[in-house]
């Protein structure tokens, strides 16, 4: 398919209610308002056409963006694609999903994270705590820097009330990653969860909540899936 054809398929699978909700979280024009199950069924279309996922990103249409991250090869992204994939993320579900997965599954993880955690701005400082999480979730603990993630816990424990909004929730998410998904650091990561406590997180205009990163782990640990990695992060 095209862009163009892509593009009409989209506006039909819309809808102003899908439209209305995303605005409150921060969307913006131009978009259709499609649901993420149905941008999948559109997927076999992209996947295996390159260009065609990236000509969808720089549509920044929302909607062809997210679809773009479902549908394109992370491993063969450059550095420089994914530079500007971050840039054009202008708010978190490109942010913290579309972007950060990608770049999670990409040859330039932990570079670009590192990159990015340190940015003063708050999109791409997030989409970087994400994609770092990401990479643990699909990284095998004997491949990881374990000295690096624990500096990044005592770094959540103490700078996270006072990172901007969309930071925080990520260094929640971190925290609750490292404590689920690398069995060497549950304890330490539950840990700086229970010292953490709560929270605060400015969801706007919906009913969105911060979970508690204590009570994360704990499930996780009583389902015995601490350490169990996912064969993909993107979703």
């Amino acid at each position: 398919m095209t862009v163009d054809e892509i593009m009409n398929q989209l506006e039909e699978m819309g809808s102003e209610q899908t439209k209305k909700t995303y605005i409150r979280h921060g969307a913006k024009e131009p978009f259709f308002g499609v649901k993420v199950g149905d941008l999948k069924k559109l997927v076999k279309y992209v996947k295996k056409d390159q260009e065609l996922a990236l000509a969808l990103y720089d549509t920044g249409n929302h909607d062809a963006m997210y679809l773009a991250g479902l549908g394109v090869d992370p491993k063969k992204l450059t550095r420089q694609q994914l530079e500007h994939w971050v840039e054009k993320a202008y708010w978190y579900m490109l942010a913290e999903y579309t972007v950060a997965n990608v770049a999670a599954e990409s040859p330039f993880a932990l570079e670009l994270a590192r990159k990015w955690m340190d940015d003063e701005r708050e999109m791409v400082a997030a989409c970087g705590w994400s994609t770092y999480a990401g990479y643990l979730s699909i990284t095998q603990d004997e491949e990881l820097n374990l000295e690096e993630i624990r500096g990044l816990l005592k770094r959540v424990e103490e700078t996270i009330n006072g990172e901007q909004n969309r930071v925080r929730y990520v260094m929640n998410g971190f925290v609750i990653v490292a404590g689920s998904a690398v069995s060497s650091l549950h304890d330490e990561a539950l840990a700086v969860a229970e010292r953490v406590g709560k929270v605060d997180v400015n969801a706007g205009n919906t009913a969105c909540k911060v979970p508690l990163a204590t009570d994360y782990i704990l499930k996780v640990k009583n389902r015995g899936k601490v350490g169990v990695k996912k064969k993909t992060c993107i979703c």
